[in-house]
């Protein structure tokens, strides 16, 4: 036996029967019969430590025989280790104390066992003790399953508090009776303040009661519920009935349900964006070949309106006439750089870095939505600053940044009632310690302006403002992420509720900066230059090739008006016969033709006219093509964008020719 695990009580003798006992009435050997079968372990110690008496419910604990016991001295017949620990006991006992005892002994043959014991002294006629009276109970099974079953319940509490469902438990009279600490959070509640309170107080939650419990528990069941604060929230909630006791208890598992929500509705947004994703991209296709049809008559509306100018110059009707073919020319020049504004916002490529005019970025888009802008009522004011420097930027990315600015401004004025305004504004920001010098483009608006609520996640990807249908919530979110990827950044200036909302980008000038050719106080309309001269002189013959007639003869009347020789081919079989026949200093030719398209004809003057190949010019209005993109980045060939003026073309004449 271990060292035992033991409370002691001690207390003084007790106290000789009273006379009129009725104890002293029954007959001894009934006495002695009840002692014997008991299922209280008696024995009886006298004072040289040995036992005189055990019955039998001792005897079987001890798993010994009366023979073993009966006459023998504590010592023969209990462990060692109990035996020691019983000696300083006895002494206090022999001299007429009693005690108690009561706790987890381990013994050597039985284990260990819980038991409870009262040691009295037994001193007749008031004499001194003469022996000691053992009486003891083992408590081991009942203490094992008081353990297992605080073990349970502590297993139990300890899943009830950290579960991550909200656990409430509720009596048949709907009053709280268990709120664990996930409730607690979800419905910003104390334990405290929800016990004894009715459960629908608790949580806006409908309780069942008995009589209408049945059919609906253990089902689950998508509800409303109510935080203490009064916001509703959606839940899941299960509810299953225990009696105990024969009393009756509802427990409810609640699911917040918010998160999983907002992940269908962004879920849904983002299937959205990707069928919208899908239509833009059907829509770039598209647009290629619209693109094409638009650019050939465009061309030939400001070649031919240029060339007219340059014909009547000097004539009685110069100034009348030369004024409309002015005005045609500049109508054509905003068609085509709309239509190049759409080309570069579809365009799917790399980032290309170059020396970028913020100004003209500007005037392209508030070109592009003028229509819009006008058609909503919405006025549109351009204060660009004087001299302003380029920035080094890809001018596609940036402009589609100022696009959705500007689009975003227009949307939120056009349901607003009162003045309905954007203002566009640019600027320098000098370098200083803190940062280094910077362009800046603020765009503001007098609409309602944006909630601090949505402030918090507007350029989160999927967030809008807007009503369903008319936005996908990735606008601002893309915006950001490529202003920040040139080393800018796109924020929400603060603005008082309802005074409409500014938006601030900002460009570093990781360069030098270069001014801006040519810009002073731009304007929404571009002013094409006067009539266009040149002082070429005869000295080369160019091959032009287009299957548009009209194309193809504006071409050469450039070409002619610039001092060259030209000659003409409609396929690519009548140009390779014109390149046999010799003389042929350059070719141009249209990039998307029908049967044998340029790089089929590319690849047949590489084969018999190399020398040629580095003289060749592609014009084309497919620039958005994923071939024609591969096909002149592979060949290193020149590309000159429809629609073009007479002096683009000449300078890319010039320069192909040295």
């Amino acid at each position: 036996m271990s060292e035992p695990q033991r409370t002691l009580s001690w207390s003084a003798a007790p106290e000789p029967l009273h006379e009129a006992s009725a104890i002293w009435a029954l007959d001894p050997a009934l006495l002695a019969l009840t002692v014997e079968h008991i299922s209280t372990r008696v024995a009886v110690i006298d004072r040289d430590y040995r036992y005189v008496y055990a019955n039998r419910e001792t005897l079987k604990f001890m798993g010994l025989p009366a023979e073993r016991v009966i006459g023998r001295h504590m010592s023969e017949v209990l462990d060692a280790a109990l035996y020691r620990s019983f000696v300083p006991l006895l002494q206090r006992l022999f001299a007429g104390e009693s005690l108690h005892i009561e706790g987890w002994v381990d013994y050597e043959r039985q284990g260990r066992r819980f038991r409870e014991q009262a040691l009295l002294p037994y001193l007749p006629d008031g004499g001194p003790v003469q022996s000691i009276i053992v009486c003891g109970l083992d408590h081991t099974r009942q203490r094992l399953q008081e353990q297992q079953l605080h073990a349970s319940e502590a297993l139990k509490a300890a899943i009830l508090d950290h579960a991550l469902v909200a656990l409430i438990t509720a009596d048949a009279q709907a009053q709280v009776v268990e709120f664990n600490p996930a409730a607690a959070a979800m419905f910003g509640c104390t334990r405290e303040q929800a016990l004894g309170r009715k459960f629908n107080e608790v949580t806006g939650l409908p309780h069942l009661l008995p009589v209408m419990a049945e059919p609906s528990l253990n089902q689950r069941q998508s509800v409303n519920a109510r935080r203490a604060d009064g916001g509703e929230f959606p839940v899941e909630m299960l509810q299953w009935r225990t009696d105990v006791n024969d009393q009756a208890f509802y427990t409810s598992s609640i699911i917040d349900l918010s998160q999983r929500h907002a992940a269908e509705a962004q879920i849904a947004r983002q299937r959205e964006a990707l069928r919208q994703t899908e239509k833009l991209s059907a829509m770039g296709s598209l647009l290629a070949g619209v693109a094409h049809e638009l650019n050939n008559p465009l061309s030939i509306v400001m070649g031919r309106a240029s060339l007219l100018q340059e014909r009547l110059a000097g004539t009685p009707v110069a100034d009348d006439i030369g004024a409309d073919l002015q005005r045609i020319r500049e109508a054509a020049d905003r068609c085509g750089r709309i239509v190049r504004t759409f080309l570069n916002m579809a365009r799917s490529r790399p980032a290309q870095h170059s020396q970028v005019a913020l100004h003209e970025l500007v005037q392209a888009a508030a070109e592009m939505l003028a229509y819009n802008f006008r058609s909503h009522g919405v006025e549109l004011l351009l204060e660009l600053a004087s001299e302003l420097p380029c920035v080094d930027a890809d001018g596609d990315q940036i402009g589609q940044i100022v696009l959705n600015l500007l689009v975003n401004a227009q949307q939120a004025l056009a349901s607003h009632e009162g003045q309905r305004q954007v203002r566009v504004s640019t600027g320098l920001a000098p370098a200083s310690q803190a940062a280094s010098a910077r362009l800046w483009l603020r765009v503001a608006d007098t609409g309602p302006g944006i909630d601090a609520a949505a402030r918090q996640k507007l350029f989160e990807p999927f967030f809008t403002t807007k009503i369903e249908g008319s936005g996908t919530g990735l606008g601002l979110s893309l915006s950001r992420s490529l202003a920040r990827e040139h080393g800018g950044d796109l924020v929400l200036e603060p603005a008082a509720t309802g005074l409409g909302a500014t938006f601030l980008l900002t460009l570093p000038l990781r360069q030098p900066a270069t001014q801006a050719p040519g810009l002073g106080h731009p304007s929404l309309k571009v002013p094409m230059a006067g009539p266009e001269t040149t002082t070429a002189t005869p000295r080369a013959r160019v091959l032009v090739v287009d299957d548009e007639v009209e194309m193809c003869a504006l071409m050469q009347a450039m070409l002619e008006s610039g001092g060259y020789e030209t000659a003409s081919a409609h396929t690519v079989g009548q140009a390779m016969a014109l390149l046999g026949a010799g003389d042929v200093s350059a070719i141009i030719s249209d990039l998307r033709m029908p049967d044998q398209d340029g790089a089929s004809f590319w690849r047949q003057v590489q084969s018999k006219y190399p020398p040629l190949v580095a003289r060749m010019l592609f014009v084309t209005g497919d620039a958005l093509s994923a071939q024609a993109s591969d096909f002149l980045r592979h060949s290193g060939c020149r590309s000159l964008e429809k629609p073009f003026t007479r002096r683009q073309l000449l300078a890319r004449v010039e320069q192909m020719l040295g």
